[in-house]
């Protein structure tokens, strides 16, 4: 059996030394000990700080998702969001989604909502963004053949029955991964991982 004082703790510990100086610290995290899910660069930082920071270098895609079954993907899509850095997360359909699979990296990442596709595609076109539908549909490209231009929106349909025929129609274009097995989909959130990281590979500068 093993105690639990042998188990790996997450994190860091109370700051040693000096306090550093600067006004994106924080008191409380530097006297506790900072043991959030965050990359080493931001190690005691305030939450507000990390998010001022990262909207100074966010990429130009952003993520939708349809959201009319209560998808239980939402949260993982928004977890792959700020992993890649997206722009913002827009939630489109009903408001309310599980934020359980965020794993509170919703505090660290813009998510909107709006209220249908017609309020979301008027969105995009004010915007000036295209919309790139992410469904195994007839016309679909292969995402690694597809052009993906560096301001769009990626748009993401429910798992299982996908887009709705609205959002399909609401596209500029429609891609779709390639698969290889007997299934016919992947899990949703598997799809935007996928997507957004093929994006980076293409346009994003190495991380700080």
């Amino acid at each position: 059996m093993t105690d639990a004082s042998d188990e790996p703790a997450h994190g860091v510990g109370p700051w040693e030394g000096p306090l550093p100086d600067g006004d994106h610290f924080d008191p409380e995290l530097l006297a506790q000990g900072d043991r959030r899910n965050v990359v080493d660069r931001y190690r005691y930082w305030r939450m507000e700080a990390i998010v001022a920071d990262l909207d100074t270098r966010r990429h130009g895609f952003h993520v939708a998702i349809e959201n009319w079954q209560h998808d239980m993907n939402i949260g993982s899509i928004v977890r792959s969001a700020n992993a890649f850095l997206a722009d913002t997360v827009h939630i489109v359909g009903r408001r309310r989604w599980n934020r359980r699979g965020a794993m509170v990296t919703d505090r660290y990442q813009h998510v909107v909502h709006h209220p249908d596709v017609a309020s979301f595609r008027a969105w995009a076109a004010g915007e000036g963004i295209p919309i790139i539908a992410v469904d195994n549909v007839g016309d679909a490209v292969p995402v690694d053949r597809a052009d993906l231009p560096e301001r769009c929106v990626f748009l993401f349909g429910q798992e299982g029955p996908g887009l709705t025929e609205e959002a399909l129609a609401a596209a500029d274009s429609r891609i779709e991964i390639t698969q290889y097995g007997s299934t016919r989909s992947i899990n949703a959130s598997a799809a935007g991982a996928v997507v957004m990281y093929e994006w980076c590979r293409r346009h994003a500068a190495a991380p700080v």
